[in-house]
């Protein structure tokens, strides 16, 4: 019908701008994380150990949030957790301790971590009801709002004290939530065509096969986002350490991942509506683990950004895939479950890279990202039956 359909575009362009909003917030505190580290005089050690908060607190919400969105709904857990996150994004200049930084942390990873499992579930219910593989597109705009969102706070950081920064953001968030959120919470979570398969019809009851499931695609999630946290914290380091490049190319590494994964979501619908989910799961997957192998081991500048390229296509729709069919398989207990696995890997990165760096080289270690890119094809062809339901 004619006025469903408008509703389901609303919605999604709803949707859009809060992923969007998302990303923009997040890239906005974390390029003003060194100027952070200055005031509060916090050492690198302790400094991490407070930028846990981070993780600890969107850790723990991420699986309260799902019992949340079963209760008062996808579309108000998700304003909430806007207006949560734009006003806690403006409290780490207030501290002058890594102590209290890591104690407001805290409250900004529960707002990320519960944002993210609230509009996820939402967007799980529109891809269901739309019939269409869209998940990537949200993805996409999260990634688009992190460039935006790192590029703006990169402009501002000389002219702006982080607190005027990170106080605009609020700013910024109020107002985009204060106009978008109004939309969304006046329209209905989208019901399923008539004519749904009836095992469509809801998500299961999390029984064990149905949590086994989950936890296989939060295994896709976790593997995709492992690859995703190394590339950010050490292929720079790789490029400079390895193959002397100068800290500008270096740095170019990373900007070229990003820019192919996001450009790979931006046609990740389109991708999807072609292959199905399984061999975009297996076909990513082998792409990004034979790209990390010529960014990890290429002799040359040039042919390890290419690898980088390629890794962040063949990664750029794993993670959108794996959240959607946990979320279609147990709705927002699913999401929550996935979204936890792929925040975990995420933060087991960095670390795990540093210390097979330590025991082996950069190089060797970096070629871990390509075994669980490897290990993420194999799991989406074992799990082919469920990928493609």
């Amino acid at each position: 019908m004619p006025g469903q359909s408008s509703d389901l575009t609303r919605l999604r362009i709803t949707l859009t701008a809060f992923f969007a909003l998302d990303g923009f917030i997040f890239a906005g505190w974390v390029v003003r994380i060194p100027a952070i580290k200055e005031q509060t005089g916090a050492s690198a050690s302790t400094l991490g150990l407070a930028l846990l908060g981070v993780s600890a607190g969107a850790v723990i919400t991420m699986m309260i949030t799902g019992r949340l969105c079963r209760r008062y709904g996808n579309h108000q857990v998700t304003v909430v957790c806007a207006v949560l996150l734009a006003l806690s994004v403006s409290l780490p200049p207030l501290t002058h301790s890594a102590l209290t930084l890591g104690a407001v942390l805290l409250i900004f990873g529960a707002a990320y971590g519960g944002i993210n499992v609230a509009f996820n579930s939402a967007a799980v219910d529109l891809v269901r009801a739309m019939r269409r593989p869209i998940m990537p597109s949200f993805h996409a705009a999260f990634s688009l709002g992190g460039m935006v969102g790192a590029g703006l706070g990169g402009l501002v950081a000389g002219a702006l004290t982080p607190t005027q920064h990170l106080f605009g953001l609020t700013v910024i968030g109020l107002i985009v939530t204060a106009v978008v959120g109004r939309s969304l919470l006046r329209l209905q979570p989208p019901a399923l065509p008539e004519d749904s398969p009836k095992e469509e019809a809801a998500p299961r009851r999390l029984d064990r096969r149905t949590r086994g499931l989950v936890i296989t695609f939060g295994l896709i999630a976790l593997c995709t986002a492992f690859g995703e946290g190394a590339l950010a914290d050490w292929s720079a380091l790789h490029l400079e350490q390895d193959l002397d490049a100068t800290a500008g190319a270096a740095a170019l590494g990373y900007s070229c991942f990003a820019l192919a994964m996001t450009a790979g979501r931006l046609t990740g619908t389109r991708l999807l509506e072609r292959l199905g989910r399984t061999r975009t799961l297996v076909s990513g997957g082998t792409i990004a683990a034979l790209g990390m192998l010529l960014g990890a081991l290429a002799p040359s500048l040039w042919a390890a950004v290419l690898g980088f390229v390629i890794t962040g296509l063949g990664l750029a729709n794993l993670f959108p895939v794996a959240i959607e069919r946990a979320g279609t398989l147990a709705g927002p207990d699913g999401v929550a479950i996935a979204s936890t696995f792929g925040y975990g890997g995420m933060l087991l990165g960095p670390p795990a890279i540093g210390f097979m760096a330590d025991w082996f080289s950069l190089p060797a270690a970096l070629t871990s990202v390509a075994v669980l890119a490897a290990t993420a094809a194999l799991i989406g062809f074992a799990t082919r039956g469920a990928a493609e339901r």
